[in-house]
Parts: C-alpha cells; sequence; structure tokens
C-alpha cells in the first residue's frame, strides 16, 4: 500500500535534479524546515506531466515558505533538467526516478499494460513534514485524474 496520512516515507535517495546539476540526495536532504511536497509523476514532458506543473505554477506553488515542491519521475536526470527548463522554474526540483526505486520505495509503481516492459508510479502527492511524516496523502487511481490541488494547499498550510 502506498504510504497514507500519518506513516512516514521512505528516506529513499536518487539523482536529484534543479534545472542544470543533479546530485544524489535524500529525501529528508531535499526538504525545507517545514516539510516538503512530493509529487509522482510518469514521465516529464508526457501532456498530463506538463498539463499539472503548469498548473503549480498558476497556483504560486513556487512561493511555498520552507516547503519545497519535489517531483519524482521515471526519466533520467538530464531530461529532468530539461523539463525544469521548459518550465523556467528553478525552485522545483525533480528526483530522477530511472530504475524505479523510489517509486518501488514508496509502494507507486505499476506496469503499464500498453507500453511493453514500462512501469511508473501512480499519480500521486505526499504533504510531508520535515520528519518525513505524511501529512496529506493522495494516489489517483486513474492515470488521468488531476490533484487535489486544494487539499494539498491547505495542508502546505497546517505544516
Amino acid at each position: 500500500m502506498p504510504p497514507s496520512e500519518g506513516e512516514t516515507l521512505p528516506d529513499f535517495e536518487a539523482p536529484l535534479c534543479d534545472g542544470e546539476t543533479f546530485r544524489s540526495t535524500t529525501l529528508s536532504g531535499a526538504l525545507g524546515d517545514r516539510g516538503g511536497i512530493v509529487v509522482c509523476t510518469g514521465f516529464a514532458f508526457s501532456a498530463i506531466a506538463q498539463n499539472w506543473w503548469k498548473r503549480f505554477l498558476r497556483a504560486d506553488w513556487d512561493e511555498f515558505e520552507e516547503v519545497p515542491v519535489l517531483g519524482v519521475s521515471r526519466d533520467g536526470p538530464y531530461a529532468q533538467n530539461e523539463f525544469l527548463r521548459w518550465l523556467d522554474r528553478p525552485d522545483f526540483r525533480f528526483f530522477a526516478d530511472v530504475n524505479g526505486t523510489v517509486s518501488e520505495s514508496l509502494d507507486l509503481l505499476a506496469d503499464r499494460d500498453h507500453m511493453a516492459n514500462v512501469s511508473t508510479p501512480w499519480r500521486s502527492a505526499f504533504v510531508v513534514d520535515p520528519d518525513r511524516e505524511v501529512q496529506y496523502a493522495f494516489v489517483a487511481d486513474d492515470w488521468i485524474s488531476p490533484l487535489p490541488r486544494s487539499d494539498i494547499e491547505t495542508a502546505v498550510g497546517d505544516l
């Protein structure tokens, strides 16, 4: 089962991309003083990911104080950095989950029947405090549902 409220996210480690560089970083090392938002998507340049992240920008998610927005997707670090440059937002960062180990540690990895030998995480978002304890969790039960943005914003406000 994916993590739910009250549980602690594993302190996974993966390349963390900032739009220019990447370096191996733990989740706890990427969180801010108040915690963070972990958003899992399949691939950075998918139409759904592009739509979601543009919505986050319009909602000013890049302005959360001490609460970084951290993406997780199956793309490599060069594609992640290109996506961040495309967004033109260095405030967001992405974990490159190339081998799916991050998604697997969150119990989100799912085989994609229409994509031979490809697995991606279920689209999801977790608002966590600085100790990685989940304050809010959303896991979509389909591949296209939007995130409940207002619920996530309320949870960030409560950190």
